[in-house]
């Protein structure tokens, strides 16, 4: 309940933070014309960036035939769950890690890497598999666009109001209260902040994708010697992965890169392992 509380209260501060930046960069009109223009991307994105998520690691869909472990346990964990049956794909890369894509429940994919398969016991495979699972129980995929939706709008209205002060153009002095240099700094501050509580909202996904996990396969400790062991593998085996779909994985592909942990969109392992350890099934 308390992760729900907490996408909750950052969506509602991300949403605060249009209305807010919106108009005193663009007016009422600015913001409609950045929302329904990011609007119309975020939900291009969400419609088909499965497809695009999954030919961009040459993932293959595999049948019980061809991955009866595998397949058997994410049809056993969506029977636990009462999901509809996800398609499942394997990616063909020796860094371990999974994700789950998919606009709804009913046509969600699980996929695994190579990796994973190979690195994993079962009760640990069982934990990744639970995971990626608990995102399609929480609709993130949903959650994600909508926390998409919002920070693009912030952002594009920042490039409005960047080209409106270099351009001399814009409201009026008085209207913006700042002038320039407040419209040129507002155009600054919004964008991060409205990164800072996208990246919080998708963490708290993690969270919460966790504590579902752990409930479903009762096995909490299980998924944390997961984590950590994703962790080193992390390290030493880095995947080829695109930063714009670093969000989906279990474990930050990118976390060697990593700069600031505020911009994680993972938070970190020993965090999550610790709240793992303390649940009680």
């Amino acid at each position: 309940m308390g992760n729900t509380f907490k996408t909750v209260f950052l969506l509602g501060a991300l949403t605060g933070l249009l209305i807010v930046f919106g108009n005193y960069f663009g007016g009422t009109q600015g913001m409609m014309i950045a929302f329904l223009f990011a609007l119309v991307l975020n939900v291009g994105a969400y419609w088909y960036s499965d497809k695009i998520v999954l030919a961009m690691y040459r993932a293959r869909q595999v049948t019980e035939a061809e991955a009866p472990e595998l397949v058997g346990l994410v049809r056993s964990l969506s029977q636990r769950a009462r999901l509809p049956m996800p398609k499942v794909w394997i990616v063909p890369s020796p860094a371990p890690n999974a994700f789950a894509t998919g606009r709804n429940p009913e046509h969600a994919a699980v996929a695994v890497t190579e990796g994973l398969l190979q690195t994993m016991n079962r009760d640990q495979l069982e934990g990744v598999l639970a995971h990626e699972l608990g995102h399609i129980t929480n609709r993130d995929t949903l959650i994600s666009a909508v926390a998409a939706t919002l920070a693009g709008v912030i952002m594009m209205l920042a490039n409005m109001a960047r080209w409106a002060a270099f351009l001399g153009g814009g409201r009026d002095d008085e209207d913006r209260g700042g002038g320039i240099v407040g419209l040129v700094v507002m155009s600054m501050l919004a964008p991060i902040a409205a990164l800072l509580i996208q990246m919080a909202i998708s963490r708290t996904r993690e969270f919460l994708a966790d504590a579902t996990a752990a409930h479903l396969t009762k096995k909490p400790v299980a998924l944390a010697s997961a984590l950590e062991r994703l962790q080193m593998a992390a390290e030493r085996i880095p995947l080829d992965a695109n930063p714009a779909t670093s969000h989906l994985f279990i474990v930050n592909p990118l976390s060697g890169r990593s700069l600031l942990r505020l911009f994680s969109t993972h938070p970190s392992v020993e965090e999550r392992v610790k709240r793992l350890r303390a649940i009680q099934v």
